[in-house]
């Protein structure tokens, strides 16, 4: 038998704790990302070539390609 109302208690949002999941879900993450994203873009605009080739070339071998 099938319930008249289609909803149970379980699948309703309790609007009291809808900011910590917006938190949790969307903020936290991309603050995380525009972190990363910033340090990446000032290390490598900031380092040497033979640096940034470095890291590059220990970053191949680290995940298996080979580069010689």
């Amino acid at each position: 038998m099938s319930s008249t109302s289609g909803l149970n208690a379980s699948s309703t949002v309790d609007s009291t704790h809808t900011g910590s999941h917006a938190w949790r879900d969307r903020i936290a993450p991309s603050l995380l990302a525009l972190v990363l994203g910033v340090a990446l873009i000032y290390g490598a605009g900031f380092a040497s070539k033979v640096e940034l080739h470095n890291a590059a070339h220990d970053g191949r071998h680290s995940a298996g390609f080979p580069c010689h």
